[in-house]
C-alpha cells in the first residue's frame, strides 16, 4: 500500500457516503484512485456496497414464534449494526429526490437508475468509449439522450443545448430532423469531456423534472406533437422514461453491468401507452387482433386492428418482451410469444410493433 496515512483516514470517513452516492463531486473523485491503492478499504468499501444492496432489498421476515432461542451471544439489530449506522448518517447527507406528479414518476426513476449506472462506469473506470448500439460509444449514448429530451424541454419552455437547435419540423420529415439533431448533438458532445455530457444530461432531465408539468395534472394533460405522435405531455413524460430505461440496459449490456428492467407498476404503464401507440399506428385497415399482455401479477386483452371484424388472431407476449420489442431491443423472429388463429395477422401486429421504435 503505497497511500500515505493522511489520504487513507481522510477517505475511509468518506466511505459511506461514498456507498450511497452522498458525495459532492469534488469528494466523489477522491474516493476511486484510493480504493485502486488501498486494499483495506476497498474491501471495507465493497462491504458497504453489499449492505446498501441488502438494505435496498425487501425487508426481512419476522422470525417465527417457536424457533429456539440463541444458545450463543446475541447478535446486534440491523439499526445497531456500525456499518448500518454510517450508512444511516451518509443516507442523511443525500438530497431528498424531488417528488413529481405520478405521471413523471416512471421517467424520475429512469433517470435515478442511470445515474447511479454512469457513476459506478466513473468510480471503477470503465471505458467511456465502449461501443454501446449503432456506432456510439457510452458517452454518445448519453448525448443522444440529451437530444432526445430536448424535444419535451423545449415544448415546456426550457433552452435548447448546444449546438443551436434548428426550427421544429412539421409533418413527415421529423425522423429525418430528429437524426441530424442527434448527430450534431453527439457531435459536439465528443469534444468534451465524457462528465461533462454526463452534466449537461443530469441537469437537462432534472429540469424536466422540476417543471410544473411534471407536478401538475392538468398541465400534462394538454396535448403536443414532438417525435411525430401527438400525445398529452403526461404520456411524453412516459416515452422519456421508455427511452432512458432501454438506453441504460444498452449501457448496462455494454458494460457488463446489468440493469433491472422498471418496476412492475411503471413497466405496465408503459405496456398501456405502447398498445395505444401500437394501435394508433395499425390503423383502421388492419388485421384484427386480440394482443394479450402479461407478468407476474395481471394479464389484460387489448383488440387492435379493424373496429367491429372478427379478431382473427391471438397474440400473447410477457410485459418486458413486449417493451423491448416495442424499443428496438427484439424482434419479431425472435421474441418470445404464443399464438393462435392467422399467423399473418399475428405477424402483421409484431412487425408493426418492431417499426415503432426510433431509439
Amino acid at each position: 500500500m503505497t497511500t500515505d496515512a493522511h489520504d487513507h483516514a481522510s477517505v475511509r470517513e468518506l466511505l459511506g457516503a461514498w456507498a450511497v452516492h452522498a458525495l459532492p463531486p469534488d469528494e466523489q473523485r477522491l474516493v476511486p484512485a484510493h480504493l485502486a491503492d488501498c486494499e483495506e478499504c476497498a474491501a471495507e468499501a465493497e462491504r458497504l456496497r453489499t449492505t446498501v444492496r441488502h438494505l435496498d432489498g425487501p425487508a426481512p421476515t419476522a422470525p417465527a414464534a417457536t424457533a429456539p432461542a440463541a444458545t450463543g451471544p446475541a447478535e446486534p439489530s440491523p439499526g445497531s449494526h456500525p456499518m448500518n449506522q454510517i450508512l444511516a448518517r451518509a443516507l442523511a447527507r443525500r438530497p431528498p429526490v424531488p417528488r413529481t406528479g405520478p405521471h413523471a414518476e416512471p421517467y424520475a426513476a429512469a433517470v435515478a437508475a442511470l445515474q447511479a449506472l454512469l457513476v459506478e462506469l466513473a468510480e471503477s473506470g470503465l471505458p467511456w468509449g465502449t461501443p454501446v448500439i449503432h456506432d456510439w460509444s457510452v458517452q454518445d449514448t448519453v448525448a443522444h439522450l440529451v437530444a432526445a429530451d430536448e424535444h419535451l424541454a423545449v415544448h415546456l419552455g426550457l433552452p435548447a443545448n448546444e449546438p443551436p437547435a434548428p426550427a421544429p419540423v412539421a409533418g413527415d420529415r421529423w425522423r429525418t430532423a430528429w437524426a441530424t439533431r442527434t448527430q450534431r448533438v453527439i457531435a459536439h458532445e465528443r469534444a468534451r469531456p465524457p462528465h461533462a455530457t454526463v452534466a449537461t444530461w443530469r441537469e437537462q432531465a432534472a429540469a424536466l423534472l422540476a417543471t410544473p408539468a411534471a407536478h401538475d395534472g392538468e398541465q400534462a394533460a394538454r396535448a403536443a406533437t414532438l417525435l411525430g405522435v401527438r400525445l398529452p405531455v403526461a404520456d411524453h413524460f412516459l416515452v422519456r422514461a421508455f427511452e432512458t430505461w432501454i438506453h441504460a440496459d444498452d449501457i448496462g449490456r455494454a458494460l457488463d453491468r446489468p440493469v433491472p428492467p422498471p418496476p412492475a407498476a411503471h413497466l405496465w404503464r408503459l405496456v398501456r401507452l405502447a398498445v395505444r401507440i401500437l394501435g394508433l399506428a395499425l390503423g383502421p385497415q388492419a388485421p384484427t387482433v386480440a394482443l394479450t399482455v402479461t407478468d407476474a401479477g395481471r394479464t389484460t386483452e387489448w383488440i387492435v386492428g379493424a373496429e367491429g371484424e372478427p379478431v382473427r388472431a391471438e397474440l400473447v407476449l410477457d410485459s418486458l418482451d413486449f417493451c423491448l420489442l416495442i424499443g428496438g431491443r427484439a424482434t419479431p423472429d425472435a421474441v418470445p410469444r404464443s399464438t393462435g388463429g392467422d399467423e399473418h395477422a399475428a405477424r402483421a401486429v409484431l412487425d408493426q410493433a418492431a417499426r415503432l421504435a426510433w431509439l
